[in-house]
């Protein structure tokens, strides 16, 4: 049995001593800023997110563009068969023919009632939230980079209290042991401490895992491939030194809150870009005025070049009788030659060019227009909720921190004494049992209530960092420790 429990105890120390060697390798080290910076680059949210405000980015440049002129190049290429209009000659031809159209047309909008650029303050709004919604992101990935690191360090602190219990224990059995080989002590008492050492030593296994377990979940927040060798830099923190916050009122928390957060921001945004697209979406109910321009030509097949050429003198006619003799009349004979007219010729001679002014006025289209309007009143409307949502949720987080705070200093201070009294009870419990004037049971009761105070502190401590922290976070401080 004994050399049982020692086999044991060993591989436990082992087992432990290796979580605070993991780290040996200096790059194998993460420290809450390396944990928080590694988070935003690679969580995938915020990839996400960093995708939408580059659409949204895309967006706004489009509509800028919108601006310019609007210019179009068309073709046609056809066939014609019976009486039709020659494109080259504009006369009816009965035959069929191979035609081409070019057309080259041009558009400037003159006025149109600011729609294009209620659109573009639309889509900068836009763009502005969605940058905002990304800092949002991104602070709330580096309060769950501080809850989930402040876990894992509270579990390795509990690792070392449960290993400095086991020590404790083991060096109180062999006391005891020895007293009990000396005839001082019975059987009995080493048998409770055995127990004792089996128990502390089961704690102990316990805390081993939830240490694991904990890098495990720290490691999935931070998207790093769970075989990467993973060791915490824990923090030296002096709890005293950051006790600032019963001095600040909850009200001035939010006001500072509401000027830098990003969901604020987002709202206030987003109500901006729906008033403009209601704005926009007004603007089609009124007539348009834009410039036109169009240049074309054609081409037919079947057009010809016809040439005159002169083929020498040719008898005519005759004249009339002249002294009863008649006498041939000869003129000049042109011969016609025709030709079929080249490609680049027709389309050089066959340009035509045209300006005009568009005057474009809405009567009746389904009531699109209409219902495009109320349905920019609807998106104001829901835009000016969110808004007042997100001030209120602030607002209510921001009091619920600032209380769990202040209740956490004191669960603090209440476990620091409980934990202080419990380690001078254990110091007058051992004296007394070194000098057989208690029971090996009171000892072990007196030294469990000493763990489970030590092992309390511990927490209370980690909880109540994390409480500060989470109120530098509404206060827009940078998060470290």
């Amino acid at each position: 049995m004994r050399s049982f429990i020692a086999v044991f105890i060993v591989s436990i120390f082992l087992n432990a001593n290796a979580i605070a060697q993991t780290g040996v390798n200096a790059d194998n080290v993460w420290s809450l800023q390396r944990c928080i910076r590694y988070a935003i680059d690679h969580n995938l949210s915020i990839r996400q997110d960093s995708l939408n405000a580059r659409l949204a980015r895309y967006t706004l440049n489009q509509s800028k563009l919108s601006q310019l002129p609007t210019l179009s190049a068309s073709g046609s290429f056809g066939r014609s068969f019976g009486r039709s209009i020659n494109p080259a000659t504009n006369q009816f031809v009965d035959a069929s023919y191979n035609s081409f159209v070019p057309t080259v047309n041009g558009n400037l909008l003159l006025f149109g009632w600011l729609q294009v650029r209620n659109s573009i303050e639309r889509n900068k709004y836009s763009l502005e939230a969605s940058l905002a919604d990304l800092d949002q992101l991104k602070d709330d990935i580096s309060v769950n980079v501080v809850n989930g690191f402040l876990a894992a360090v509270l579990a390795q602190e509990q690792v070392n209290v449960s290993r400095n219990q086991v020590s404790l224990s083991q060096a109180q059995l062999d006391q005891t042991r020895a007293f009990a080989d000396a005839g001082r002590l019975p059987e009995l008492n080493v048998a409770q401490l055995e127990s004792q050492v089996a128990t502390d030593s089961s704690n102990l296994i316990n805390s081993i895992a939830n240490y694991n377990s904990s890098l495990l979940d720290l490691k999935t927040l931070l998207n790093l491939d769970l075989s990467t060798p993973f060791a915490l830099q824990v923090p030296d923190v002096e709890v005293t030194d950051q006790l600032t916050v019963s001095s600040v009122q909850p009200e001035e928390v939010y006001q500072k809150a509401r000027t830098h957060f990003g969901s604020i921001k987002a709202g206030q945004l987003r109500v901006s870009a729906a008033e403009k697209g209601l704005a926009a979406s007004k603007g089609t109910l009124y007539p348009q005025l834009s410039l036109g321009y169009q240049v074309g030509s054609n081409w037919a097949s079947n057009y010809q070049n016809v040439t005159y050429v002169p083929s020498g003198p040719q008898q005519v006619g005759y004249t009339d009788s002249i002294g009863g003799r008649i006498y041939p009349v000869y003129g000049q004979s042109v011969q016609t030659v025709t030709s079929p007219n080249p490609f680049n010729s027709q389309i050089k001679d066959n340009i035509r060019e045209g300006v005009f002014l568009n005057l474009s006025v809405p009567i009746f289209n389904g009531w699109q227009s209409q219902y495009a309007v109320r349905q920019s009143k609807i998106t104001l409307a829901q835009s000016e909720l969110n808004e007042y949502n997100a001030e209120l949720t602030l607002k209510q987080n921001v009091y619920k921190a600032h209380n769990n705070a202040v209740n956490s200093i004191q669960k603090y201070y209440a476990a620091k004494r409980a934990a202080d009294a419990a380690k001078r009870a254990l110091d007058f419990a051992r004296k007394r049992y070194d000098l057989g004037l208690t029971s090996t049971v009171d000892l072990l009761v007196t030294q469990n209530s000493e763990f489970a105070a030590a092992a309390n502190l511990v927490g209370a401590k980690y909880d109540l960092i994390f409480k500060l922290k989470l109120i530098d976070y509404y206060l827009g401080k940078e998060l470290k420790l």
